[in-house]
């Protein structure tokens, strides 16, 4: 499927807020992810704080957890829906002043020199541009020498292995088509081109993990399937095992600059 222009989530903010982080299915993205960050930016608890770029924050949860922690943080989305919402979120948390919003393209943010970041947050973000290949590239130009980019996209071996369980051959056979007004983008992504994306950037995979290894898989809930806790327990626990991690329904990467 072709995308003609970045998707703007005007209309889907109400959804994503209800479908995704209404759910346990965000609370086990924002918990893995958390997990890799700090793993990998250990002072984000600690008092000296950094420059962060969250670049299609969505609603906020970690501009706002960030902001709170005492960062210097930057918030921006295509969506003024989502903005909004991420903005009430901060004003319940009491840090909307400590967060600067923009709100439009991403191609944007380079011309407004708001400086180099030490740490870049872009998540579910890519498979929804008209030009994917570009973003890496966007952001590196914004990335602080010693910087990370933290990056998150929809896995197309998920999305293929799910219909394969579901009997859904014609679907696997067929060239994907997401459904109007639905929250699977219309083109996810294999890892292996993602990952080259970033070795043309001239960047170096520090962490790979995947987010939800088998919670979207399971069709009859038993056993500790019932117990959200339980659950991600052990998606942390498989996120960053082979081969579990390359079936998440979404790749988290932490990159680097090359020296």
């Amino acid at each position: 499927m072709t995308i003609t222009e970045d998707r703007n989530f005007d209309d889907l903010a109400d959804k994503f807020a209800r479908k995704v982080y209404g759910e346990l299915k965000g609370d086990i993205r924002l918990a893995v992810i958390w997990r890799d960050l700090l793993a990998a930016v250990p002072r984000l608890e600690q008092s000296k704080p950094v420059r962060i770029l969250d670049v299609g924050g969505g609603l906020g949860q970690f501009a706002v957890r960030l902001a709170g922690l005492g960062h210097h943080v930057f918030y921006n989305d295509l969506s003024g829906n989502m903005l909004a919402a991420a903005e009430a979120h901060a004003i319940e948390e009491g840090v909307e002043e400590k967060i600067k919003w923009y709100q439009g393209p991403y191609q944007e943010l380079p011309d407004k020199l708001l400086g180099q970041f030490d740490l870049i947050l872009c998540h579910a973000m890519i498979e929804w541009l008209a030009q994917p290949d570009q973003l890496i590239l966007h952001l590196k130009s914004m990335l602080a020498a010693e910087g990370l980019l933290s990056l998150t996209f929809y896995n197309k071996h998920s999305l293929t292995y799910r219909n394969l369980i579901r009997g859904n051959f014609k679907v696997v056979q067929a060239e994907f088509k997401a459904y109007p007004g639905s929250l699977t983008p219309g083109t996810p992504l294999h890892p292996e081109t993602v990952l080259n994306w970033a070795k043309e950037a001239n960047l170096e995979i520090l962490n790979s993990t995947g987010i939800r290894v088998f919670h979207d898989y399971v069709s009859t809930p038993r056993g500790g399937h019932n117990d959200p806790k339980a659950v991600i327990d052990m998606e942390l626990e498989h996120s960053q095992l082979e081969p579990y991690k390359w079936l998440g329904r979404y790749i988290h990467l932490v990159a680097g600059q090359v020296d």
